[in-house]
């Protein structure tokens, strides 16, 4: 391995929550960012300017654009800020103190944020000269900034409080690190994550568009990007079989008020889109909506007919397609989209059975993992937060669905975390954390154990003693969404799809045109073995055939010739391990049939 590439794998890029030193050297290089701004454009006003994890932005209120020559010159001015060595200090002070010193420099945002705060309020300065309401913390001087490790990297859009009826402000985006050798690795990084796009590598492989007559956040699958969904499709439902899941279809909307009754309603209400009703029905918040879950149609189905504890677990499964009314500049190509499909199941267990269906659940999570090729992951435990009101349901069942979560991970031995405040608001949940090739994370499978909508839609099961009991659910999604998964192995695998995934898994070649006859009757042979296979006829010169196999990153080529035909034979080259010579027609589907039910390489 080159020297240059054993350094950078040598740089581990933590991420602001990992390091407190990091988060202090965000929090502080977002202030004097701000301060340089404010300096150099008086007329801008400061709303919030928070850390990510990569970095921080603060957004501004400013009637002229920000240009990129303009983050050049603040970012000089943040350097001579930084090289004044100005203390960074905390103050606190009273709500009347700091409404009388913000009403003084004009900060009508600052005055909204002020009422949002708990006491106490906290102040940080840059020496003498700028200040602005922070929880912090803060590095002790602009000094331990290394200006040389800080960057600002772009301008967007952003409505204060996310909220595009209220005014419309910039976002200026940058990072900072403590090295610069830091800051060169995460530019080389993302450098390589503009390659690995999945809208850029969509189009280029022909799997998805959108269209503006269509709707933003509405993907279009092509029949390449078709094949690939369904084989992940394919792929789960045989694993679901394999372990007593039993298919459903629900349909795409239906009446509010069964979302009222699952609590989805009240929670998701300005995520869904409009309710569908004439004036009269409007009027009483009566009418139809798109679903934006699947789990109160599966509930109607288990709640149809009265069912036995020898029933149970029922184990109900459905690719099923939500809607959520997504704000515009929220969207980003498949991984945030308005309507997404759901590898959605809910298991409805008796109190004996949980434990041991949520295991299940976990190895079917990581039997897919294993499937796809993705080992770098973390299981995070979503618990609710004890001072927030958002949940629903009692102290009792969330301490035993969170009971039950934590048993799981302990038994399995995972390496795990909890985030606190990260649960939905009817149940905790098991959310899987994927690290790409990146060092990017994303959630992608979850599991879910839920006491509250059994209670809320009243549902039961007869248990051996004739009693009425309440079952508990397990809701649960290996792929998270289709859209998002296919979007994130897009990028993970850069485009190069593993052979039993990929749309076309061969293409013949042929030399010259007396030699098509020969290469479609192998792909029509291939193809009738359940082999993805093409033959490329299109008249283009053999070196264009192999250039455009490459660039569409098909797995297995083969350039046929004389020799080839005359001996019923393929010359066979892989993406994985390059040219391994002739091989029988017969032989070569033999190892492809078997690569593909073994999600093995050719």
């Amino acid at each position: 391995m080159p020297e240059a590439e054993q350094a950078q794998q040598s740089i581990e890029l933590l991420r602001t929550s990992q390091s407190e030193s990091l988060e202090k050297i965000r929090h502080t290089a977002s202030h004097i960012m701000a301060m340089a701004v404010q300096k150099l454009f008086p007329k801008t006003q400061v709303t919030i300017g928070p850390c990510t994890e990569t970095g921080f932005y603060y957004d501004f209120d400013s009637p002229d654009p920000f240009t990129d020559k303009d983050l050049k010159q603040i970012r000089k001015e943040m350097i001579k800020i930084i090289n004044r060595k100005l203390p960074v200090i905390r103050e606190e002070v009273s709500r009347e103190e700091a409404k009388s010193r913000i009403e003084a420099q004009n900060e009508p945002y600052k005055l909204e944020i002020l009422d949002s705060i708990k006491e106490p309020i906290s102040i940080y300065h840059l020496g003498e000269q700028w200040w602005d309401l922070c929880a912090g913390p803060h590095v002790e001087s602009t000094a331990d900034l290394n200006p040389k490790a800080i960057a600002l990297e772009s301008v967007a859009g952003a409505y204060w409080r996310g909220d595009e009826t209220k005014a419309q402000l910039q976002r200026i985006y940058g990072t900072a690190f403590e090295t610069p050798e830091e800051l060169e690795e995460h530019k080389r990084r993302k450098e390589e994550a503009l390659k690995r796009d999945h809208r850029k590598l969509g189009k280029e492989l022909g799997l998805f568009i959108f269209s503006d007559a269509v709707g933003s956040g509405l993907p279009l699958w092509t029949p390449k990007g078709t094949i690939l969904r369904s084989q992940l499709e394919d792929y789960l439902k045989g694993e679901q079989t394999k372990r007593g899941y039993l298919p459903v279809v629900t349909p795409h909307l239906a009446k509010v008020d069964l979302f009222k009754i699952s609590g989805h309603y009240p929670y998701y209400k300005e995520d869904m889109f409009p309710l569908m009703a004439d004036e009269e029905d409007a009027a009483a918040d009566r009418g139809f909506v798109l679903k934006p879950m699947n789990c109160p149609f599966h509930i109607q189905i288990y709640q149809s007919e009265l069912r036995s504890y020898k029933e149970l677990p029922i184990r109900l499964a459905e690719f099923g397609t939500v809607y959520r009314y997504e704000q515009s500049g929220e969207l980003g190509g498949l991984t945030r989209v308005r309507g997404f499909t759901v590898d959605d199941s809910h298991l409805f267990v008796t109190p004996e059975q949980l434990d041991d269906e949520f295991l299940k659940v976990v190895e079917l999570i990581l039997a897919v993992f294993k499937s796809l090729q993705l080992k770098k992951f973390k299981a995070r435990l979503s618990f609710r937060d004890p001072e927030s009101d958002k949940y629903i349901g009692s102290d009792e069942a969330w301490e035993k669905a969170q009971g039950a979560i934590r048993r799981a991970v302990e038994k399995m031995e995972m390496n795990h975390f909890e985030g606190i405040g990260e649960a939905a608001f009817y149940g905790p949940k098991l959310d899987f954390i994927f690290e790409d090739a990146l060092g990017r994370e994303w959630q992608l499978g979850t599991v879910q154990v839920d006491y509250n909508l059994p209670e809320r839609f009243g549902l039961e099961y007869v248990a051996e003693d004739g009693s009425r009991q309440r079952p508990i659910m397990i809701h649960r999604a290996p792929f998270g969404s289709l859209e998002r998964l296919i979007g994130i192995l897009i990028e993970e695998y850069a485009g190069d799809f593993p052979l039993w995934l990929a749309p076309a898994q061969i293409r013949l070649l042929p030399v010259r045109p007396d030699h098509y006859e020969y290469v479609e009757a192998v792909a029509a042979k291939m193809r009738a073995a359940g082999i993805r296979a093409e033959a490329d006829t299109n008249g283009d010169r053999l070196g264009k055939m192999v250039r455009n196999a490459e660039k569409q990153k098909i797995p297995v080529m083969s350039v046929v010739g004389d020799r080839e035909v005359a001996d019923n034979t393929l010359s066979i080259r892989t993406r994985a391990s390059g040219e391994l010579g002739a091989m029988a027609v017969e032989e070569v589907i033999d190892k492809l049939t078997e690569a593909i039910v073994e999600h093995s390489n050719f």
